[in-house]
């Protein structure tokens, strides 16, 4: 049996970037919980993502890759921690390889190699929804968590290009 483990509150050096969407709680769940949807607005501007593959359940897990502007392919992989449905997702962010191996950040070798993520999805009434991501390093030397807090606005920027496509696909979405 898998053991869940809670989150920890967020400390001053989490990243943390909020949104709100003109769509229901339940169908952004959907966009962060189907493949499918993640497919079409999961990754900055400009990327594409070409492999998804998720087990939605504690211990299960994400896989997938994107191809940015200029043809590089990244994997990724996400391992959940919680699922309380609508309302909060946790798990433990990675970068990868194709095979679902964990590997370091292709453009930066002290990125932290794991991040705790939390979002939760906040119903605001009038078919509105916030949705709240919190970042943190998991097990970071000092070096990797001096570079995760210098890449905010990278961060920031990259959050900010997802959030714009998914805005744009809830505007179709049903």
């Amino acid at each position: 049996m898998l053991a869940v483990v809670k989150s920890e509150e967020p400390k001053p050096t989490d990243f943390v970037i909020s949104r709100v969407f003109a769509a229901p709680r339940d169908l952004v769940w959907k966009c962060f919980t189907e493949p499918e949807r993640m497919q079409v607005w999961f990754g900055p501007k400009g990327s594409v993502i070409v492999s998804s593959t998720m087990d939605l359940r504690a211990g299960g897990s994400y896989h997938g890759a994107l191809r940015d502007e200029t043809g590089r392919i990244m994997w990724a992989k996400f391992v959940y921690r919680e699922i309380e449905a609508p309302k909060r997702l946790v798990w433990v962010h990675s970068f990868s390889d194709q095979a679902g191996g964990l590997t370091r950040h292709p453009l930066s070798p002290t990125w932290p190699l794991e991040l705790l993520t939390t979002v939760t999805f906040e119903d605001v009434g009038n078919g509105q929804t916030k949705v709240t991501l919190h970042w943190t390093p998991l097990n970071a030397t000092p070096e990797e968590q001096k570079t995760f807090e210098a890449a905010r606005d990278g961060a920031t920027i990259g959050w900010n290009g997802s959030f714009d496509r998914l805005d744009s696909y809830l505007a179709t979405a049903k």
